[in-house]
């Protein structure tokens, strides 16, 4: 069987180029296999985007005409932001699915553009912003405002809803806003005085439907809440006042002839200037937190199960600054993303930018064509709207949240700032009071002493600066010599100074015969990094590796001079050392072994299952170093807390990572462990992958606790239903049959790997396989062949690795294998049923162990496409940015 194998990577090898080079060209001409046809996309628009709009277009238009109402502006510059928003900004933003309009977080700073300069200046105003944030864009600096503290975009925000609110209110009671918050409460005695009892009954009817709306019981509640409680309210409040007769202000849109335009604006250039920088920084931060917040919700929403992709921050604010040049040349409001439509738009199910833009398109169409019934709606059903979205603007779950991280002191004084000097004043106030206080945390640091059992426990709370260097000296030098000490850190940052002060005094502390140790607030043990060895790397805690055991240069080499003298073939496992080369000149991976062992060789020479998995110790048990290693490894366990369990090297090696658990890990999983045990396993993925020791599962996938089914075995094989080596082995079916009857998982990753010894030993099995008596591990490979014989057809394409050809045979075989380990999964009863319904995914991976990289077979192919016309291409997996992860 191996020379066959050797026959064709040699003899084939050049035609495979050749057929992949011919298969590049034809690619190359016609386009990629999944591109459009040649006459041209279709321009198609999802179902779910129509209805999604018109849901978005619901909300959108009284809130339009209420931030309208509270700026002063002409109203239909309210309608005209918000077509100019879903149409221009819609289409040329990077978030799909943010929805962008006039705003409350800018109705303060409009309102009083408008006050100060008028509202044809204030159109120039919204322009000059607009061309303001191109330039940001151009420049990519949109991720810049996601350095803004959370406390102060809140406390902004808050600051605006609480002006808002006190600015309407006088609306709803009979009156006319004021021009600052200030003057607003002191004016609010002579308002109450003076009630206009029809605009206070239309108004409390408006916030009475508001509150009831979304709490209706029963079917009638799920049919009626299909109505944005927005809309209702204006509809109830205009029925109920026209039937009543009651004399009141309303909506008066003017003929679109006399709309107001933008003019050159008139006044001090510094004034100018700062209104323009007010507008583009609250606009711009509004609009890209926003984003940011639908990239959340995308990511949470089950349904539709649509790839969404993630906002691409420089290019909305392009798109914001665009809406603003147009909407400001157009006479309209200026424009920002609108966190609570786009979160309409993301529950209503839009799929695409489309949804966005028809919003738009509702918007305008109803702006010419509607304009009689637009002329009913009460102002002060509009005020008590509007109030009613600037009381939910002081979000308690934001103060919570702002408390739960000490910032409450940011939030309030940026919300007092904004509300009692203006947004931008404010916002500057915010952030002086936020450095002023992280100075303050990073100056402030508590270090307390006691005795507790003859044990000196030193706790420093806060950052180890320099500053704290003299308070921390004192209470170390306390400590008396010979004593033992623990120094227990609960901060997030040591500058040198600390760090040299408390490191020196530990190496002086220990000559003089006492203890010292660092550890953290959860009692996890902190070592310095100059102690540890230069081959340790940050996952030493858990990799089977053991600083100050490894060989020095003389021994390896003279190890690798014995390895290359013994030519005699060993009998590997799974999990061979990839970096030896084989007898036969293959490369890619396995010992220079296979499974199958030779005639000549004795039974007792056969591994055990530990080999299996992965060891290569039993092929060099007569290496010296190789026990001279054990018996170091078994006398240094036996000092890290592993007394008394045993005097074996394997129980010794056992119970040290145990104990290094036990001590570093546990105290920072046992919560979360617990939360496990209560609820119970949900994951989301089953990942069969190989047994070798070298593929780290949870690391690869960078998974924890609760997240993955795995199922391990050698070959990452799935036996086909119903066939029978010798013994049919159905612990791999029913590991399947688990996961996705009970588990309900929602998706299948195959996973192979560079150097699988079990491929290997597949190209390697003798002519005279077949003859040997039937081992386990012999029947168990034989469910290898199809992947064996696939590989060898030539119906079947290749699979290979985006923009190369496999290494070798071995690698051949490998990327093979997981295709061909597809095919035996969909065979799988529960498996096909789930694929037919539509709610399981199907994926095949490839993991290069000596390249430390992750391929991904292309969609297509693992998604449920079977058969061999199509192209078996893995993909390589780039690095993201932890935005991108994240979303």
């Amino acid at each position: 069987m191996s020379s066959c194998v050797s026959t064709r990577t040699d003899q084939a090898s050049q035609t495979s180029r050749t057929t992949a080079r011919s298969r590049f060209r034809r690619i190359s001409r016609f386009g990629r296999p999944h591109s459009p046809p040649p006459g041209g996309r279709r321009f198609r628009i999802a179902g779910a985007d129509v209805s999604a709009s018109i849901s978005v277009f619901l909300i959108a238009l009284p809130l339009s005409l209420g931030i309208a109402l509270a700026t002063g502006a002409p109203l239909q510059a309210g309608l005209v932001a918000a077509a100019v928003g879903g149409l221009v900004v819609g289409r040329l933003g990077g978030a799909p699915l943010q929805v962008s309009g006039p705003a409350a977080g800018l109705t303060v700073v409009t309102a009083d553009l408008i006050q100060r300069y008028g509202w044809r200046t204030t159109c120039a105003i919204t322009i000059g912003a607009g061309l303001a944030q191109l330039v940001l864009a151009a420049l990519r600096v949109a991720r810049s405002a996601l350095a803004v503290s959370p406390a102060i975009v809140h406390g902004m925000l808050a600051g605006i809803g609480v002006t808002i609110a006190l600015a309407q209110l006088h609306i709803v009671l009979g009156g006319s806003p004021q021009s600052s918050a200030v003057a607003n409460v002191l004016g609010l005695p002579a308002q109450l005085a003076d009630l206009h009892l029809g605009a206070v009954s239309v108004s409390v009817l408006t916030i009475a439907v508001l509150l009831v709306w979304p709490r209706i019981p029963g079917r009638a509640g799920r049919i009626v809440r299909k109505v944005p409680a927005a809309l209702a309210t204006v509809a109830v409040a205009t029925t109920v006042a026209a039937l009543a007769g009651i004399s009141l202000e309303r909506v008066d849109l003017p003929s679109w002839r006399s709309h107001a335009m933008p003019e050159l604006p008139e006044g001090p250039v510094l004034g100018l200037l700062a209104a323009v920088l007010t507008v583009t920084i609250v606009g711009s931060v509004e609009s890209l937190l926003s984003a940011v917040a639908v990239d959340k919700l995308v990511a949470r929403r089950k349904e539709p199960r649509v790839q969404i992709p993630s906002a691409r921050l420089d290019r909305e604010l392009a798109g914001q600054g665009a809406g603003n040049v147009v909407s400001g040349a157009l006479g309209g409001l200026p424009i920002t993303g609108v966190a609570v439509r786009s979160a309409a738009n993301v529950a209503a199910g839009g799929v695409s930018r489309n949804s966005t833009m028809l919003h738009g398109l509702w918007i305008a169409v109803a702006a010419l064509l509607l304009v009689p019934v637009l002329d009913l709606i009460p102002l002060a059903a509009l005020a008590a709207l509007v109030m009613f979205v600037g009381i939910q603007m002081v979000n308690l779950t934001h103060m919570r949240n702002v408390r739960r991280n000490r910032e409450l002191l940011v939030y309030v004084a940026t919300l007092a700032a904004v509300v009692f000097t203006g947004v931008l004043e404010g916002v500057v106030i915010g952030i002086a009071v936020a450095v002023a206080l992280s100075l303050h945390r990073l100056t402030r640091t508590r270090i307390t002493t006691e005795e507790r059992s003859g044990v000196h426990r030193i706790q420093a709370r806060g950052q180890l600066t320099f500053l704290a260097v003299p308070r921390l000296s004192r209470m170390l030098q306390q400590v008396p010599d010979g004593a033992d000490c623990v120094v227990e850190l609960d901060g997030s940052f040591m500058d040198h100074a600390a760090h040299e002060a408390l490191y020196d005094w530990r190496a002086a502390h220990i000559a003089r015969g006492g203890t010292a140790e660092f550890t953290g607030s959860a009692g996890a043990r902190l070592e310095p990094a100059a102690e540890f060895h230069a081959c340790c790397r940050p996952w030493t805690s858990w990799r089977n590796h053991h600083c100050g055991r490894h060989p020095t240069e003389e021994q390896a080499v003279a190890e690798q001079t014995a390895a290359a003298r013994d030519k005699e073939p060993a009998y590997a496992g799974a999990g061979a050392a990839e970096t030896e080369r084989p007898a036969d000149g293959r490369t890619g991976g396995g010992a220079s072994a296979d499974f199958w062992p030779r005639r000549d060789q004795p039974d007792g020479a056969k591994t055990d299952a530990t080999e299996v998995n992965g060891s290569v110790d039993g092929a060099r048990s007569g290496d010296q170093w190789d026990e001279t290693h054990r018996s170091g490894r078994a006398q240094s366990d036996g000092q890290e807390g592993a007394e008394g369990l045993g005097r074996t090297p394997g129980i010794r090696q056992l119970a040290s990572g145990l104990s290094s658990f036990q001590r570093n890990t546990a105290p920072l999983m046992r919560d979360e462990l617990a939360r496990l045990a209560r609820e119970g396993q949900h994951p989301s993925q089953l990942f069969l992958t190989c047994a070798d020791s070298r593929l780290v599962t949870s690391m690869i996938t960078s998974s924890g606790p609760g997240d993955l089914f795995t199922v391990r075995n050698v070959g990452n094989l799935v036996p086909l239903p119903g066939t029978d080596g010798g013994g049919t082995d159905d612990s791999v079916a029913a590991a399947i049959e688990y996961a996705v009857d009970v588990l309900r998982v929602e998706s299948i990753t195959i996973c192979g790997h560079s150097g699988c010894g079990a491929m290997q030993a597949l190209l390697n099995a003798p002519d005279h396989a077949d003859d040997e008596p039937p081992t386990p591990l012999r029947r168990w490979l034989r469910h290898g062949l199809p992947s064996l014989e696939r590989m060898r057809s030539p119906q079947h394409a290749w699979a290979r690795i985006a923009g190369r050809l496999p290494a070798d045979a071995v690698e051949q075989l490998c990327l093979t294998n997981v295709v061909q380990q597809l095919e035996h999964l969909r065979a799988q009863e529960s498996v096909a049923r789930r694929l037919a319904e539509g709610t399981l995914e199907l994926h095949g991976m490839y993991f290069h162990v000596g390249e430390a990289q992750a391929y991904l077979l292309a969609d297509g192919t693992g998604a449920g496409l079977g058969g061999g016309a199509g192209e078996e291409v893995f993909n390589r997996v780039t690095p993201t940015t932890l935005e991108e992860s994240r979303a």
